[in-house]
């Protein structure tokens, strides 16, 4: 249990726990239902408008279910090894993601991975399917970030600002303090990003990777800036040099972006007008008869 507040916005004592349910002596933590909760929503997403992206629904399904699995290995992969001080020698500990201990990024690159490779066996363009899974993940990232709210973990350095949360965890130099709600700062960015992506979708998209280049522009900058305010990064040390894994990587995808979309920016593939292909109904043919 854990008691939270939010000073700033007159929300004090929010009573949370962890565990959703119980079966018999196994709990059911809110963090997997809320990740397995958006990994469901985007791939409904992904289903119903793959038309309009010019994505065939059959082969997206063989790329989705592929994708979350490769997601969630990749996810747990990128987490333990940036932690794996922690983890070596424990292998047991290394496959139990109930307590928390996955990378976005991870899940990124495992589920792009994973997919990428069926959509190659299954024969399929790239950059469409690239463009809905990008709407896909901010669904995923906007709902499972409640994941660390319940965990009460992802926060950042201590703060007075309005939307300054407090809990037991919030523990700073041993004391408790205000923090930055990392979570609630990127949850609210992802279901921003997914609303203009799908409008950009439908109104102005020119060209199949569009979406997925906006994509890398609109993460990338707001993880830049809030992975600078958490207490909790990964850390890495190349050549002697210790950085925020997350943080460089976001700068990198942030710039890749706006290149790409400075190189793409004549392109046209005829997207803007796209019109879904209607199914036409089948007309019944009636059998004629000749008499002799």
């Amino acid at each position: 249990m854990f008691h939270v507040s939010f000073p700033g916005l007159g929300i004090n004592d929010l009573v949370i726990n962890r565990v959703a349910f119980s079966i018999g002596s196994f709990n059911v933590y809110w963090y997997g239902i809320l990740i397995a909760t958006g990994l469901l929503l985007a791939a409904v997403y992904a289903y119903v408008n793959a038309d309009r992206f010019g994505v065939d629904r059959n082969k997206l399904f063989d790329c989705v279910i592929v994708g979350i699995i490769t997601a969630v290995i990749g996810a747990r992969a990128y987490y333990v090894l940036s932690e794996w001080d922690r983890y070596a020698g424990d292998w047991g500990e290394i496959f139990n993601i109930r307590d928390g201990g996955i990378a976005i990024y991870g899940a990124i690159i495992g589920g792009l991975a994973g997919g990428l490779i069926m959509a190659k066996i299954r024969k399929h363009k790239f950059l469409p399917l690239l463009d809905i899974a990008m709407i896909g993940f901010l669904i995923g990232q906007a709902i499972g970030r409640w994941g660390n709210f319940f965990n009460q973990e992802a926060f950042g350095r201590e703060t007075d600002t309005l939307f300054r949360m407090i809990s037991e965890n919030t523990v700073i130099d041993g004391k408790v303090v205000a923090v930055h709600p990392c979570f609630l700062y990127e949850s609210v960015w992802c279901a921003l990003g997914f609303v203009f992506l799908h409008i950009f979708n439908r109104k102005f998209q020119k060209y199949h990777g569009e979406i997925f280049y906006l994509y890398l522009v609109w993460y990338g900058f707001e993880r830049m800036i809030v992975e600078g305010l958490r207490t909790d990064s990964l850390y890495w040390t190349v050549f002697g040099v210790t950085f925020r894994a997350s943080q460089v990587l976001s700068a990198i995808l942030f710039v890749v972006g706006i290149v790409m979309l400075i190189i793409n920016r004549n392109k046209d593939d005829g997207m803007r007008n796209y019109q879904p292909k209607k199914k036409q109904p089948k007309q019944s043919q009636k059998k004629s008869t000749a008499k002799g």
